[in-house]
């Protein structure tokens, strides 16, 4: 059963949740192509998961692109669609050898079949990998996730009275998953933008004033010690 309040005793992360804000503006501070700003901020998440292993961070979650992203222009959605279905069929390899398991959790109702194809082998190819897991938030809104949990709840026939907080969680997207014990988002910005709100409930949230692709491994250790230093509580 995941529950929502779990303690994490000795203050180490064992789930850290990754808003990888700024891929556009970089591009565009670069004077490149918006899909180029993807692209690098791809390979900075992949650099940033062997980042987490040598700390024993069992779980990155990444909103890679939300439901509001739809709202994009269409080739920038387009590529983008491109650049996921590359990332699942090629550097799924790469992956799997660092020994992390990848899961997509999110809608796949707009995102094609070819893409859902991919992500259903690439989950398949790295479901027994035990080094890590990597969860790629695709098509994915924290409120919709809610709402589709709710929906699973009323299907089964359970009355209201016997919903609990823990019911929910067991119906989420990745039920297996502990809470995120810890948020980076990179830009400036200081919002959640609808990631993983359930999840979140007792997060610990960091907002680094970078881009996502100019944010570092060094970034990220900083994180990690400013995080480990805090008492967390959990509204004692």
């Amino acid at each position: 059963m995941n529950n929502m309040t779990t303690k994490n005793n000795n203050n180490h992360p064992v789930h850290v949740g990754l808003i990888l804000d700024g891929n556009r503006r970089w591009a565009k501070q670069n004077n490149l192509e918006t899909i180029e700003g993807h692209r690098q901020g791809y390979l900075n998440l992949r650099r940033i998961v062997k980042a987490a292993k040598k700390h024993d961070i069992e779980y990155i979650s990444a909103y890679v692109f939300s439901n509001e992203n739809w709202r994009r222009g269409k080739d920038e959605v387009k590529n983008l669609m491109k650049l996921f279905l590359w990332i699942l069929k090629h550097e799924v390899n790469e992956i799997s050898k660092e020994g992390i398991r990848l899961r997509v959790i999110g809608s796949k109702v707009r995102i094609g079949k070819a893409l859902v194809k991919a992500i259903h082998d690439a989950e398949e190819k790295t479901k027994n990998n035990d080094k890590g897991t990597l969860l790629l938030c695709l098509d994915y809104g924290g409120q919709q996730e809610i709402v589709e949990a709710t929906k699973k709840i009323i299907r089964s026939g359970i009355p209201p009275e016997d919903i609990t907080p823990e019911l929910i969680a067991d119906n989420l997207d990745a039920p297996e998953v502990p809470p995120l014990d810890l948020i980076i988002r990179t830009s400036g910005e200081q919002r959640l933008s609808n990631f993983m709100l359930w999840e979140s409930a007792y997060s610990e949230l960091f907002f680094v004033n970078k881009l996502w692709p100019d944010f570092t491994e060094a970034n990220f250790d900083s994180v990690i010690r400013k995080y480990k230093k805090i008492k967390r509580n959990f509204g004692k």
